[in-house]
């Protein structure tokens, strides 16, 4: 019979187990160790069964058990010292305490997922996993993060397989009261809320859920109250499903309702304001529109209310590709706002202006999310060095007129929380080398260039380490393998081969993702006889465990696990490569250790980042990757192998994946096995433990998101708290009516002629010429411009590279014409083929950039030519 009502029954905890209900509610024991074994003990059986939830662990012991434990003075005694620890790290300095006066009292930061941990199933992949290893480690240093997102009551969906190996979904009913949430409530102790305005006089009413990430509150925005209709209801449903409107409607509440959240949890906690707002992706793009209203409605203009935001504004774009950014129609976006919708006091053609492909090559019937974020940020960055300059290439329109290397979009490469991604035995082996806390500083705070004290673990102790590791993975995967073909109908009579499936002793290779085209699933597929000699070598064997999900909507990409699948299901491979269904965080934490080589294989540059391969690093397994995101930035041979690329404007795609697949083949079968089953005198692998030994303490530091973090603090949220707090009502109109003079007037803005003290088109290194050069600035001033000679080495097309900017002075006063007349020096300092050119810029000491307002006036081809080139 099923149940026609359900109702969460919580334990009533003795009086001295009552901080185990602290430490269940604070997901700080998702990567705190003692916190878990703490748990264990309570009751080893129940926490299996709970996959390691602290909270479904304390709902599920028997009341005599708690007895018993309330009454043993040794459970108790580790009970207070580690509730007396969770305590001192909620209150005590951190590193973000420890720093000078200026940084921001609070920063806001939204995504439309985080994955924190498996217990709290509201993730896809990579963006929501580095969310919540932003929110981590911001809670290691001390950052005061304020977290928001939605709660989706099905999160996202669990993968299984057919018998025919095509991935099916499922989604599991979520009951937030069964999981480490508080609703957040008022002062009278009703649930606290949040309301949008929807067309046609309807609402979209939220409620507030609070996850404490460490000392990180995390807000969770759930549309599934009874005071909703049905569709407004099913607006937080699932991750990433529905169509355009309902996506819509979820980045609403996301961005909208996000900001109101924050206010709401302020006002009711007394947690300070935050004078940044982050915003993870362009999905939570609206919260800038929120922030306008709510400066709007205290009196501002809206091009002032706009500055004022901007400036404490900080947005962050993770797809190097046009088709991963959210794209609404624009009669759709307009039909939700206005007088008759949210935000009525805005005007209905601002809001559409903002995110309107009004460039070359955009479509400007679509309002693009990212393209709005960039407008609402005075700061935005790429998560890699070359996902930067992919970016800074991509939505180069925005700032025309300027080389892509000039676009303001800087980078901060990701990294990974280490207390979360790192084996309990590898902290094990961390701590016996220089102590428990060292360890734990290095990993959650980093900071060193290198971890040195990694050159004193004697080779074999991190050759038993590995070992261990890759044992533990075996016996996992055979688990879930059971778990899966008994999912996909198969009788235990069918299954004895699994017992014999992979082998502790023999080179493991990972490699799990998401599914998307670009990240090439079955590459590894393109030549099958190839990859079964490598999987059956006699001498060099390798063993490949691969995971990954498809889209629900993506038949693409189940087509590719499919086919991996089947490849995978033959007889006569099957103990060498294995595919399991349901990747996520749990599967993650014991794949990544496991393994001894990471593999990632995309098509290069249309990988932001890809974190998975830093936490493999981080339990010393090596990389063998194409040089795409993070592993172009940071690979060197001491430390694992990059995949060549054929990356040539005249490779088809079928020709590239072949040439590509093929040098794979040969990194794996003449370098990668070899290296690995090589044995020095003491019968151990010398130069594959140095490979891992180099891994740990080179890249070590590099991947951590402690490092990530400090970056963010240091380049753009002190930065934008600064901007912030230097806009004020009056400054930021000051700065709006500044911007709308110096448009109105650029017209009128001309380089009218260049000339140099030059004799000839050649001359010697380390000398200078003068420079003089004529400009009109029409109804401007010197002070609303700079003059700039730009000059740098140039290619066979008189393009200028590697530049060298330097600002001109103006001299006297204005000619008949009104122009005036700018000098300075150019320095030549390099040799070759050197030129230079001139431009007028807008200046103004609030801008974050001169590329900012995308206006810039340089010489015309005639000024140009009479000018001359020097050393050409």
């Amino acid at each position: 019979m099923k149940a026609i009502r359900r109702f969460t029954v919580r334990p009533v905890l003795p009086d001295p187990l009552r901080p185990l209900s602290d430490l269940a509610r604070n997901l700080r024991w998702s990567w705190h160790a003692e916190t878990r074994d703490l748990f264990q003990s309570v009751c080893p059986e129940g926490w299996a069964g709970s996959g390691g939830d602290p909270v479904r662990l304390l709902g599920s012991v028997r009341p005599a058990r708690l007895a018993e434990l309330a009454g043993d003075r040794r459970f108790l005694r580790r009970l207070t010292a580690v509730a007396d620890d969770l305590d001192d790290y909620l209150t005590g300095d951190r590193w973000y305490q420890e720093q000078a006066d200026g940084l921001p009292g609070a920063v806001a930061y939204f995504s439309p997922e985080f994955g924190i941990t498996a217990a709290l199933p509201q993730y896809s992949g990579g963006l929501g996993i580095l969310a919540g290893d932003h929110l981590k480690a911001a809670s290691d240093l001390g950052v005061p993060l304020i977290g928001v997102g939605l709660l989706y009551r099905h999160g996202y969906f669990r993968q299984t397989l057919s018998r025919d190996g095509w991935q099916q979904e499922h989604y599991p009913v979520l009951d937030p009261n069964e999981l480490p949430l508080t609703q957040l409530k008022e002062a009278d102790g009703t649930p606290a809320q949040v309301s949008l305005a929807l067309p046609g006089g309807k609402a979209l009413r939220a409620r507030i859920w609070l996850a404490q990430v460490g000392r990180v509150p995390l807000l969770l925005l759930d549309s599934d109250v009874e005071e909703n209709e049905l569709g407004e209801r099913g607006v937080t449903d699932r991750l990433y499903g529905g169509g355009s409107e309902h996506r819509l409607l979820q980045e609403m509440l996301l961005g909208i309702g996000g900001v109101r959240a924050v206010r709401t949890y302020c006002r009711l906690t007394g947690h300070p304001e935050p004078e940044v707002f982050h915003t993870n992706e362009g999905h939570a793009g609206f919260l800038g529109l929120e922030r306008i209203a709510e400066l709007c409605a205290g009196g501002l203009d809206f091009d002032s209310a706009l500055e004022a935001v901007r400036g404490g504004t900080v947005f962050t774009t993770h797809t190097p590709v046009p088709a991963g950014i959210d794209r609404f129609d624009r009669e759709l976006v307009g039909r939700h706002f206005g007088p008759d919708a949210e935000l009525p006091g805005i005007d209905v053609q601002r809001i559409l202006a903002l995110g309107m492909e009004t460039y070359p090559g955009g479509e400007p019937n679509l309002f693009n999310m990212a393209v709005m974020g960039l407008r609402l940020a005075q700061r935005a960055n790429g998560v890699s060095l070359l996902h930067g300059q992919v970016s800074r290439s991509m939505f180069a329109g925005l700032w025309p007129g300027f080389d892509p290397e000039e676009v303001p979009i800087t980078s901060v490469t990701n990294g990974v929380h280490a207390p979360t991604w790192v084996a309990p035995e590898v902290l094990r082996l961390g701590a016996r080398q220089v102590g428990a806390q060292r360890t734990e500083d290095a990993l959650s705070v980093g900071g060193s260039e290198r971890w040195d004290s990694v050159a004193d673990i004697p080779d074999q102790e991190i050759w038993e380490l590995r070992r261990t590791l890759r044992e533990q993975l075996v016996l996992e995967v055979r688990e879930r393998l059971r778990v899966s073909w008994r999912q996909r109908g198969a009788g235990n009579a069918e299954l004895g081969w699994i017992d014999g499936v992979l082998d502790p002793d023999v080179l493991t290779i990972g490699f799990a993702r998401r599914v998307p085209s670009y990240k090439r699933l079955t590459l590894m597929l393109r030549d099958r006889d190839r990859l079964m000699e490598l999987l059956l070598h006699p001498e060099h064997p390798v063993q490949l465990v691969v995971a990954g999900k498809a889209h629900p909507a993506d038949d693409g990409g189940k087509r590719l696990v499919q086919e991996l699948v089947r490849f995978a299901d033959d007889p006569r491979v099957r103990h060498r490569i294995v595919f399991l269904p349901d990747y996520g965080m749990a599967m993650a934490q014991k794949l990544y250790p496991g393994c001894d080589v990471w593999l990632n294989n995309p098509l290069r540059p249309l990988e932001a980042c890809g974190t998975s391969g830093m936490k493999a690093a981080l339990n010393g397994c090596l990389n063998l990757s194409v040089l795409d995101g993070w592993w172009d930035e940071w690979f060197q041979p001491d430390f694992g192998w990059a995949i060549p690329t054929a990356d040539g404007a005249g490779t088809d795609p079928d020709r590239r994946d072949d040439i590509e697949a093929a040098a794979l083949y040969d990194l794996l079968e003449q370098r990668v096995a070899p290296r690995f089953y090589e044995r020095g005198r003491a019968g151990l692998p010398d130069r594959w433990i140095e490979m891992v030994r180099q891994t740990l303490s080179l890249l070590g530091p590099k991947v951590l998101a402690g490092r990530m973090v400090r970056e963010y603090v240091d380049r753009l949220y002190v930065p934008a708290a600064q901007a912030h707090r230097a806009l004020t009502p009056d400054t930021a109109s000051e700065l709006a009516a500044w911007k709308a003079r110096v448009r109105a007037a650029w017209s009128g803005v001309s380089v009218d002629h260049v000339e140099t003290t030059a004799t000839s088109a050649t001359a010697e290194l380390g000398t200078s010429v003068g420079l003089r050069v004529r400009v009109a600035l029409g109804s401007l001033t010197p002070d609303d411009v700079e003059v700039q000679a730009v000059s740098g080495r140039v290619d066979a097309e008189d393009r200028i590279t590697d530049a060298t900017v330097v600002p001109l002075k103006p001299t006297g006063t204005p000619d008949l014409e009104g122009r005036l007349l700018y000098e300075g020096p150019l320095s030549l300092d390099r040799t070759g083929p050197y030129g230079y050119t001139v431009r007028i810029l807008p200046t103004h000491r609030l801008l974050a950039s001169a590329a900012e307002l995308g206006l810039l006036a340089v010489p015309s081809e005639e000024v140009g030519e009479a000018a001359g080139m020097v050393l050409r």
